[in-house]
């Protein structure tokens, strides 16, 4: 096993254990972080899979983004500290027998499919293509979907300002 092949695996294996401590902390404090690291693990994932401009994409937005927004509205909400996410365990028999279900039905899928090995990837970056690709054939669909957003924005600001005014 090479280097980069265990790399992966230990990656996956952060991201698991990291998406298990956001779905069964209690606090929700820690499901933010783990929720950090769940998010780090899938870029690093992609990183790996030589998609490199998704990689970048998820940790701008995800992490940088959307983590930020979420941890900073968790830190001001007051008494935070007393603040603990309802888990019983009363579905927890019906939801491990789901997901015993789940991972009979996709480990059978796994072991019995033939999967075909490709070549190895070139190590190149996809922003070139991506970036030609915005600015040559795809420059209309493009500006469209930026005047949309833009009027999205507009439309949210209009609508969160008539709600101040009375």
């Amino acid at each position: 096993m090479s280097l980069s092949v265990a790399l992966f695996y230990a990656f996956a294996a952060f991201t698991v254990i990291c998406a298990a401590g956001v779905a069964f902390s209690r606090n929700i404090v820690y499901s933010a972080f783990a929720l950090l690291g769940t998010l780090f693990g899938v870029a690093a994932l992609y990183v790996f899979l030589a998609a490199d401009f998704v990689a970048g994409a998820q940790f701008l937005i995800y992490i940088g983004g959307v983590l930020v927004l979420i941890l900073f509205a968790v830190m001001l909400t007051h008494r935070i500290a007393d603040v603990a996410v309802s888990n019983r365990a009363a579905g927890r028999p019906a939801a491990l027998v789901a997901v015993g279900l789940a991972a009979a039905v996709l480990g059978r899928a796994v072991f019995k499919t033939r999967w075909p090995v490709a070549d190895a990837l070139a190590d190149a970056p996809t922003t070139h293509a991506i970036g030609n690709g915005f600015l040559g054939p795809y420059v209309l669909p493009f500006e469209l979907a930026s005047f949309v957003l833009l009027a999205v924005l507009v439309g949210a600001i209009v609508v969160s300002r008539k709600e101040l005014r009375s």
